[in-house]
């Protein structure tokens, strides 16, 4: 691998670059976004310099899409004519059937591997990027055919997402899209309802002085950027209606047995998954 394309080159595009350089890659790495964001991404060493999608992809071994969802959609629409055999095209969209069905029926010139690194920050922009953004986190690979992860490319691929630190998780499209509805897209909204709620009941200060560091812990995911998650809801909203549906019924649960010791089984279920979250693996 010797041209990586970054199209996208916000907090994760750049923090790839970063990754990449950090873990001794010394081909060329070109970024394909806005000019304030290439600027930046530039200025942060996470790529070399800035092209059009047209001039870098023909030169590339493997296309990057890290971009917002519906703009990873539109770009996969324009991408085939200017692809080369043997170049691997992956993504870090946070939900995948629709991009992989995309991906399908528009790439026939090079091979299409989903990809969803399961990493990121409240900030936005390459001048939150960081080269340890990805380590010791998960990489989910959405193969449509177990051939497909087999490929020199995806082989060589894989071997990078090792060397800069990251866990690959193989998961098919669908079973992707349910798993981070639960362990990703609810965890959001969950803090964006707990922080929606308590701005509804206490509004401003001086009230919120009564706030302990927990419901600041509980509320970090509501810094969320609407303009991201928008994409995420409306093409993962079949899962993401059964997860919430599943954690209504247990505060309805929860509700309805404030006066009884059921809730001490929940407390250390609930304490069971947290402690297995914080430790190494």
């Amino acid at each position: 691998m010797q041209n990586v394309v970054i199209v996208g080159t916000g907090l994760i595009g750049a923090s790839f670059g970063l990754a990449l350089r950090a873990a001794g890659y010394d081909g060329a790495i070109t970024g394909v976004s806005s000019p304030g964001a290439i600027a930046d991404a530039v200025a942060s060493g996470a790529i070399d310099g800035g092209a059009s999608l047209e001039a870098a992809v023909p030169e590339a071994d493997l296309v990057f899409l890290s971009q917002t969802i519906g703009r990873i959609l539109d770009t996969i629409l324009h991408l085939n004519p200017l692809l080369s055999p043997g170049t691997l095209v992956t993504d870090a969209g946070s939900t995948k059937c629709e991009i992989v069905d995309s991906a399908r029926q528009n790439l026939t010139r090079a091979q299409f591997l989903g990809g969803h690194p399961m990493a990121g920050k409240e900030t936005r922009g390459a001048s939150s990027a960081d080269a340890n953004l990805f380590r010791d986190r998960t990489w989910i690979l959405t193969p449509d055919e177990d051939a497909e992860i087999r490929t020199s490319a995806a082989v060589e691929f894989r071997k990078w997402l090792s060397r800069i630190g990251a866990r690959v998780l193989i998961l098919d499209s669908d079973e992707h899209d349910r798993v981070v509805s639960l362990t990703s897209h609810l965890a959001q909204l969950a803090s964006t309802a707990l922080a929606a709620t308590v701005s509804d009941r206490l509004g401003a200060p001086p009230r919120l002085g009564a706030a302990g560091p927990g419901l600041e812990d509980m509320t970090r995911l509501a810094m969320g950027s609407y303009e991201i998650w928008r994409d995420i809801l409306a093409t993962n909203s079949d899962h993401i209606d059964r997860a919430l549906g599943f954690y209504i019924q247990k505060l309805e649960h929860m509700r309805e047995n404030l006066r009884t010791r059921q809730l001490q089984e929940e407390f250390e279920r609930g304490l069971a998954l947290a402690t297995r979250l914080r430790k190494p693996r």
